[in-house]
């Protein structure tokens, strides 16, 4: 289910990834419990699909769920911690939130420089999400 929801994404197919997704996750979070990695997973998923299709509001809301738990589970420089911080930010730059974006990706970017190196992809991603947030701010 979860292949055929990646499937109808790359396809544009918005409201068929939405049901899919939501299913996956009340699944997961049936049989393998709301911290289960992979029930993580499939909040965050779910969250980037609202995201894409303009729900904010429950994107938001998932997204704050899995930081909330993956901080809990793994600590809160967990790359997958990492990970949920920066859609949460995201969200927060879809919603016009620049100040939370900033402050949440200036999070994540010191994390990766520190724990990943200057080079590695997911700081040159966080640098790049950063840069996007400045400009925007018009800095």
């Amino acid at each position: 289910m979860n292949n055929l929801a990646s499937t109808c994404w790359q396809r544009g197919r918005l409201q068929d990834t939405e049901a899919l997704e939501v299913e996956v996750l009340t699944i997961r979070k049936r049989v393998l419990g709301e911290d289960h990695p992979e029930t993580l997973n499939s909040m965050n998923n779910l969250a980037t699909t609202y995201r894409t299709q303009g729900l904010l509001q429950k994107a938001e809301a998932l997204d704050m769920q899995a930081v909330h738990r993956r901080k809990k589970l793994l600590g809160k420089e967990h790359p997958d911690t990492l990970i949920s911080i920066g859609n949460l930010a995201s969200t927060y730059r879809k919603q016009g939130r620049l100040q939370h974006t900033e402050v949440l990706e200036l999070q994540v970017l010191e994390a990766n420089q520190r724990l990943l190196g200057e080079k590695h992809p997911y700081t040159l991603i966080s640098i790049n999400n950063l840069a996007s947030t400045y400009q925007k701010q018009d800095r």
